[in-house]
């Protein structure tokens, strides 16, 4: 078994320490297969539309990458006003086909300005109370900046070009 020699100048005591897991030659080979395994894993955009309630830290396990220092994430919940207006829930629904196109349309241009790995885009269907959490958005990269700045052009481009409607519940009447 592999050991770390600790010693001290100010007194003549070594102390040995068993590294776990051991660090031997033929263990090197190993760890390095692990690293070559992350460097070939694929980019994945994992795109879903659902009625359950988002789950923020399953959305952003999905990004996660040894090769990545990076995982920024947007949520958006619902808030419980608007112009004014109390507001119980919201409620959305989407033109699935169309989408779920954009979607990946917008996963496309992300990788094109910038060197993320994963992205995941949950959106949520239906009713969401408020404080629940409407769309889910984490990306990763090897860097900060590139997660960040990709993330904020996700949602602001979700908000723009794809077909998700949302209707405003309220104690008085429902709008769209």
């Amino acid at each position: 078994m592999s050991s770390l020699e600790i010693s001290s100048s100010s007194c003549s005591q070594v102390t040995r320490l068993q590294l776990f897991p051991p660090l031997a030659e033929d263990n090197i080979s190993g760890l390095l297969g692990e690293s070559m395994s992350a460097i070939e894993e694929k980019p994945k955009d994992i795109i879903k539309f659902t009625l359950e309630k988002l789950s923020v830290d399953e959305v952003s396990q999905l990004v996660v990458s040894p090769v990545c220092g990076a995982v920024s994430l947007f949520v958006g919940t619902t808030r419980n006003n608007f112009e004014g207006k109390k507001v119980v829930s919201l409620e959305y629904e989407a033109y699935m086909p169309m989408a779920e196109a954009e979607v990946r349309k917008i996963c496309s241009a992300v990788r094109q300005q910038w060197p993320v790995r994963h992205i995941a885009v949950y959106h949520r269907l239906g009713l969401v109370p408020v404080t629940e959490a409407s769309v889910v958005i984490a990306l990763s990269s090897a860097h900060r900046a590139a997660s960040l700045e990709a993330v904020k052009y996700v949602i602001d481009t979700l908000k723009a070009k794809v077909p998700i409607w949302k209707k405003l519940h309220n104690c008085s009447r429902s709008q769209f």
